[in-house]
């Protein structure tokens, strides 16, 4: 496990212990590196934590030491810094996701993760850092997980499908007569019944019928899960159409349930996903 390293101070600042503080954090998978600056820029010190939950409140607690943590900026609010950034936003600090450095910037001035943690901070405090993260609680993140999911599985079964044909294609011209006339359910309920002991092929299409059977399963199970959580959020949504305000908006108000914001194309989109799911046929858009 590892642990968090030694303070690395530069030389005392006469920092005012209540003045307001900003926070810069290069994360990583199993360690994230902080650096704490004064919002007139003085680095005040670095250290590594481990990305535990012990972890994440020894960084917040140690931060806080020098003064009050107002805003930070953290790298890989989507992937290694996730969890860190809902403890923060949890203890009312202000999260900014922060791009990671380019390569020219890397040049200039080197690569170590202090130096990024540094540079995380300093872009909060020029102000090029200014998005805040994705909300990833409670049913926004239910929903995107479940959508990943689903994709990945939908991915798969399509895969699957093409395999199945095409060794259909080239197979024996008896079976390949006897089954080709099926359509998808029947043909993948037949190959599904194919004895594997017959041989090689056999046992191919046998495998891949099942495996479609099962993502079938799964992508039923995960639409029935994305309709039920959106119904919960937003039923509204459902029933009305999208009206052309929405439609000419660069982006479009947070919908109740939660605060992600949606662009047009995202409605359109969310809108005919959901008319599949529920089995209906999306209106029109004028």
């Amino acid at each position: 496990m590892p642990t968090a390293t030694v303070d690395q101070r530069p030389k005392e600042t006469g920092h005012n212990r209540s003045c307001e503080l900003v926070l810069g954090v290069d994360t990583h998978k199993d360690v994230h590196v902080a650096a704490v600056l004064t919002v007139l820029g003085a680095l005040l010190a670095t250290r590594s934590f481990p990305a535990t939950r012990a972890g994440y409140r020894d960084l917040l607690a140690w931060a806080s030491s020098f003064g009050v943590v107002g805003r930070a900026g953290v790298e890989g609010t989507g992937s290694y810094g996730a969890s860190l950034c809902r403890y923060l936003m949890t203890q009312d600090v202000r999260v900014i996701e922060v791009d990671r450095p380019d390569r020219a910037m890397r040049r200039r001035h080197g690569k170590t993760d202090t130096i990024d943690a540094e540079a995380a901070a300093r872009a909060v405090l020029a102000g090029r850092a200014r998005t805040h993260p994705k909300y990833s609680e409670g049913a926004v993140e239910e929903l995107r997980v479940a959508k990943m999911v689903k994709d990945s599985a939908v991915s798969a079964r399509t895969q699957a499908i093409n395999q199945l044909k095409a060794i259909l294609v080239c197979g024996d011209p008896q079976l390949r007569e006897q089954l080709e006339p099926l359509r998808n359910p029947a043909l993948f309920a037949a190959c599904a019944e194919l004895n594997p002991e017959y041989g090689v092929v056999h046992q191919a299409l046998q495998l891949l019928a099942v495996r479609i059977r099962h993502l079938s399963e799964q992508i039923t199970a995960l639409k029935k899960q994305i309709t039920l959580t959106i119904r919960a959020l937003n039923s509204d949504r459902l029933q009305r159409p999208i009206t052309p305000a929405e439609i000419g908006r660069r982006s479009s108000p947070r919908l109740s349930g939660g605060p992600a914001v949606h662009s047009p194309l995202t409605l359109v989109a969310l809108r005919e996903e959901l008319g599949h799911l529920l089995h209906r046929v999306p209106a029109r858009m004028p």
